[in-house]
């Protein structure tokens, strides 16, 4: 069995530098939040922009996500220095540093949406980089073979689901502690004090990453490296699997035809409700404590489930959640007794994140089904699917509070906007036989023997 993928850990405890190479990563990723929460109240609050505006904003922000197939071919192709993952990691690092450090050097009378728009861009570029690189590893790794034939399967897919909640638990963690500090840095310091930690983290991050060869992560061999047009080949065979294809188209849509209200509901919150900064900071870490605890419930007990039941098993929570919030700015819930500051305290940060947590057992899937060789460019394919959806959902979303009738002071329109989002959310149920299903294949398999 693998050192680095093991059961066992094995790897983790031979002190394989691709648990702290993987683990800043992603806990890094996770962290984003804290500047980004510090971006919102600095474009509300500092540039006086209205929620189709924040939305559009923070939606476009997420373009450079969509070019990931790109990133992920270049870093499968294209070596640096005979290494083609942490120098990848190591520029995305940078990147983030320098568009995070010259935002916090914007002072609120020189600062203009388009500038602080070009230094998002810029800082989503590089997260895009690290994150391709970074999921790349944990695709590599979780395909290495076991050294025993006669569980290969099992153990295989043990191994990936492993390193899979391991990543997405330091995420989460990053996610926690990104989140709290945000809340209550906001309160006490200027937006730009946000800017300016994070931009040092991820300078740190570089630095730390630079210090590291490629070759002791004990990454599986590849061939030679590959032409780009080779990958980009190997790449379109790998879509060319339906049980590849129609999982990631699933997924894909289930998120891109929700049309998504969360300028709507920050605004809500913040400017007709007055709730604080802090307050949301800690809504969020619940939202990312509940990631946390189910990276963990799934590395324990979902190892063996199959994806397509986790993961309509979420849709269908989601759409509850949707649903939870119409009642919410409704009044119903205050009706009841349950204030709103306690309602958004403990449920709309864990709403926020259920969108994301199919993203697990999707990952894990992927991981399996991959082809050997062109792992970065498909995790990159399929991350890169899930940003075009949460845009297009994002766009949609601005659309719909048009729609409504949604405007900064008036929300008169918002729970006819949540019903349409709750059915938007349910719909795409009906199509869940498109996520593949090794253990219904098996059964058509016997039936045809």
């Amino acid at each position: 069995m693998s050192k680095v993928a093991g059961g066992d850990g094995g790897g983790r405890r031979r002190g394989n530098p691709i648990w702290w190479v993987l683990g800043l990563g992603y806990f890094v990723q996770g962290f984003r939040g804290f500047p980004w929460l510090g971006a919102n109240f600095f474009l509300t609050g500092g540039l006086k922009v209205n929620p189709s505006v924040l939305q559009l904003l923070q939606n476009s922000a997420n373009l450079p996500m969509v070019a990931k197939p790109i990133y992920g071919v270049i870093s499968d192709a294209v070596y640096i220095f005979g290494q083609h993952r942490i120098p990848y990691i190591a520029i995305g690092a940078l990147l983030q540093a320098i568009s995070w450090l010259a935002v916090a050097s914007l002072s609120r009378s020189k600062a203009s949406i388009l500038h602080l728009s070009l230094y998002l861009l810029l800082s989503n570029l590089g997260a895009s980089l690290a994150e391709v690189a970074n999921d790349a590893i944990v695709a590599e790794t979780g395909k290495q073979k076991t050294s025993s034939s006669s569980s290969k399967t099992s153990q295989q897919s043990s191994s990936s689901g492993e390193l899979q909640s391991f990543v997405w638990m330091a995420s989460s963690l990053g996610g926690i502690l990104g989140n709290l500090l945000g809340g209550f840095a906001i309160e006490r310091f200027p937006p730009q004090s946000t800017f300016l930690l994070f931009g040092i983290l991820t300078f740190l991050q570089f630095l730390v990453t630079i210090t590291i060869r490629e070759g002791s992560l004990k990454l599986p061999k590849s061939p030679s490296p590959a032409g780009i047009r080779k990958q980009f080949s190997d790449l379109s065979h790998a879509l060319r699997k339906p049980e590849i294809t129609y999982s990631i188209a699933w997924v894909s849509l289930s998120t891109a035809v929700v049309p998504v209200l969360t300028g709507t509901m920050f605004f809500y919150q913040t400017k007709f409700l007055k709730i604080d900064a802090s307050l949301l900071g800690i809504s969020k870490v619940f939202g990312q404590m509940a990631m946390l605890l189910w990276g963990v419930i799934n590395n324990r007990w979902l190892k063996s489930t199959p994806p397509r039941k986790l993961i309509t098993a979420i849709q269908g929570t989601t759409a509850v959640f949707v649903i939870s919030d119409l009642l919410f700015v409704k009044g119903v819930y205050r009706q009841m007794g349950i204030s709103d500051s306690f309602y958004v305290l403990f449920f709309s940060g864990i709403l926020e994140n259920l969108f994301t947590f199919k993203n697990l057992p999707l990952n894990v899937l992927m991981a399996r089904l991959c082809p050997p060789g062109c792992e970065g460019s498909l995790m990159a394919f399929v991350m890169s699917a899930i940003a075009l959806a949460f845009i297009v959902s994002g766009y949609l979303g601005i659309v719909l509070a048009s729609f409504v009738g949604v405007t900064g002071d008036d929300f008169s329109g918002f729970p006819r906007g949540l019903v349409i989002e709750a059915i938007c959310v349910a719909l795409p149920l009906l199509l869940s036989s498109w996520i593949y299903d090794d253990t219904e294949s098996k059964r058509r398999s016997n039936k045809q023997e």
